[in-house]
């Protein structure tokens, strides 16, 4: 073999080869988590005792574009402008302004947009309200059966309820979920700012001009996972 071919059949300096590593690397984990999964913090105790805050979970991004989310699926959304929920009140500073920039850009790591996580109650053109004379949510007419629901708030049949004599906090609508649009709720229910938390004690058929709704658009995965801490990991 002659020099010159040995010259051709060198390899690319140690540094440049890393960098196109790192690269090819970066550019992988980019694309999983603008398509596939990616990784969150739980921001708030809504969602207790299904999810604790910190927990990092993993969100299926890739399903939305076969099916549609279903009611009772837990999702993350970038939180519509209306919502005001106190966690996210926080002036970065300039350092964790670029971190979340780059975040923006890439998908990887903090972004400059919040993100929340309730379990979807109402689907599109659902009408959900609340309660039965056992303190019962409703969808459509129909009690729901809520397993996971941790600390509602107090409701006795007789003493507490929806009559306007003493109401009770649970109460709320009845309200229709717009087409295109998603009513969700945390499982602590007494301690999340959901979609109905305005629509409270108002008087009964007050309509749904008093909920926020998440718009299809805004849904960005369903919850698959709980990777951190190992205590609770698993499926939520």
């Amino acid at each position: 073999m002659t020099n010159s071919k040995r010259q051709k059949e060198k390899k690319l300096p140690l540094t440049l080869t890393f960098i196109l590593n790192f690269g090819a690397a970066l550019l992988v984990l980019v694309l999983v988590q603008l398509f596939v999964a990616k990784i969150y913090q739980v921001p708030s105790e809504s969602m207790e005792q299904t999810l604790e805050v910190g927990d990092r979970i993993v969100a299926n991004r890739i399903g939305l574009h076969f099916s549609a989310p279903e009611n009772g699926d837990i999702v993350v959304f970038s939180e519509p402008g209306d919502w005001n929920d106190a966690s996210s009140v926080e002036k970065p500073s300039a350092l964790k302004s670029v971190v979340r920039g780059i975040g923006d850009v890439t998908g990887v790591g903090p972004s400059n947009t919040h993100y929340l996580v309730k379990r979807i109650i109402g689907s599109p053109l659902d009408t959900v309200e609340c309660c039965t004379v056992e303190g019962s949510l409703l969808r459509n007419g129909e009690p729901v059966e809520e397993p996971y629901l941790f600390e509602d708030f107090e409701f006795v049949s007789g003493s507490i309820d929806c009559t306007d004599a003493a109401r009770s906090p649970r109460c709320f609508g009845p309200v229709k979920v717009p087409e295109g649009h998603y009513l969700v709720m945390g499982d602590h229910r007494s301690r999340s700012a959901d979609s109905v938390a305005d629509c409270r004690m108002l008087p009964s058929g007050e309509g749904s001009e008093c909920a926020k709704f998440v718009p299809e658009a805004d849904v960005v995965g369903e919850v698959a996972a709980v990777i951190w801490p190992f205590g609770n990991l698993g499926a939520p």
